[in-house]
């Protein structure tokens, strides 16, 4: 289960828009994000991660988008849970092939 997020989406969204444009600007790209961030109250590197993200998701930077990130840890899951299952099976069987090798009394 994912912790709660500390801002809402709508913030976010925000927030990640006015930095957006403010970097296309060569006259405010300076301490964008620390100007942008404060007006708004977040911190300038979780606004900075933001806007690296969102560049990610949009195809204008390398890297791993939010929703294939999300299907990895998804994947990745479903390995674990389907590797315990594997082994409680290969001990069941293990454990019952012993018990037909016993003699019976």
């Amino acid at each position: 289960m994912a912790a709660p997020r500390k801002y809402p989406d709508e913030l976010r969204e925000r927030a990640i828009r006015m930095a957006l444009d403010a970097r296309r600007d060569p006259t405010t790209r300076v301490n964008a994000f620390k100007r942008i961030g404060g007006q708004l109250g977040i911190n300038a590197e979780t606004l900075r991660n933001w806007v690296l993200q969102a560049e990610v998701n949009a195809g204008d930077r390398p890297g791993t988008t939010t929703d294939a990130a999300a299907r990895l840890a998804e994947l990745e899951r479903e390995n674990r849970e389907l590797r315990r299952a594997n082994e409680i099976l290969r001990r069941a069987s293990a454990f019952f092939a012993a018990e037909l090798d016993r003699p019976s009394r």
